[in-house]
């Protein structure tokens, strides 16, 4: 039953942008299934063109709040970041050091320097938070040919990543719109439910138990539902730490490049947080 003066369901998943979000779906996902399956390069380049799309809108909200990074040196170190990742070896630590030094350096070359320590911190900022969590994808994607195991157990790891953060986007997003009444942080996201992060989570863990038993049959479904409820938490704080970046800057989404999800850093920001997590659970835990 709907409360007095809130709309029918239906409408309310309608207003909510329901239908854009399902077509970017619908055409995107046979996309980055193939690509992943595939791996090597061209799972690398379709990081880079992540970090590098979301790397441009992060720096048009630094612009926006009179921040000057230093926007050549961000796109650079953030894809050797994920570069080094793939291949590693002593090369890309180099041109990371050389780029790091540059950063302070260029520095000296502005007039005015009265925001010069902001300038660059928040041009390592956009390095890390682009470049360096999303390394992790790279590494996730890596990780079994690096260990000498089974190179297809790569894109397994990224399917069940991917699983993971879509059920928590999914189930917050249909049961804030159906059920949401409190609100979980209202100074950073007001549509944001205590309703829908619960949701969010039951979604992960019940994914996790589910994709655990198809696609890594060698992690216990018990484990599995830890993993995907920690992920889920993960995925979320990603999504208010976006959000929070966001509302500092007064603007709803990033970029209007995908109909109904807003941009890169809308679409992938929970992505940003779970990969690392995912990443490391195997890396300490399983392999």
């Amino acid at each position: 039953m709907n409360a007095p003066g809130r709309p029918p369901a239906v409408r309310r998943f309608l207003n909510a942008g329901l239908i854009p979000r399902v077509l970017v779906i619908v055409a995107g996902v046979p996309c980055l299934y193939a690509i992943t399956l595939r791996g090597g390069i061209f799972f690398l380049l379709l990081v880079d063109l992540i970090v590098v799309l979301g790397l441009r809108e992060l720096l048009q909200l630094l612009r926006a709040k009179g921040y000057q990074p230093f926007a050549a040196l961000a796109y650079f170190c953030s894809v050797a970041l994920t570069w080094y990742a793939w291949r590693q070896g002593v090369a890309v630590p180099l041109i990371l050091t050389g780029s790091l030094l540059a950063i302070m350096v260029r520095e000296l070359l502005r007039r005015e320097m009265s925001q010069s320590l902001a300038h660059i911190a928040v041009t390592v900022f956009g390095i890390l938070y682009l470049g360096w969590l999303a390394s992790h994808l790279v590494l996730l994607r890596q990780l079994p040919h690096a260990l000498g195991q089974e190179e297809a157990l790569g894109a397994r790891l990224v399917f069940l990543l991917a699983a993971l953060v879509w059920a928590t986007d999914t189930g917050a997003y249909l049961c804030s719109v159906a059920f949401g009444r409190r609100p979980l942080a209202p100074r950073i996201s007001p549509k944001k439910t205590v309703e829908g992060a619960v949701g969010g989570l039951v979604a992960a863990g019940l994914v996790g138990w589910i994709c655990t038993r198809a696609l890594v049959p060698f992690v216990t479904p018990l484990a599995g539902t830890v993993l995907g409820v920690v992920a889920g938490v993960a995925a979320q704080l990603g999504d208010l730490v976006e959000s929070m970046i966001k509302r500092d800057v007064g603007i709803k989404d990033t970029a209007p490049l995908l109909p109904g999800h807003g941009g890169i850093l809308d679409r992938f920001d929970s992505l940003l947080f779970t990969a690392p997590v995912v990443y490391y659970y195997f890396r300490l835990f399983i392999f």
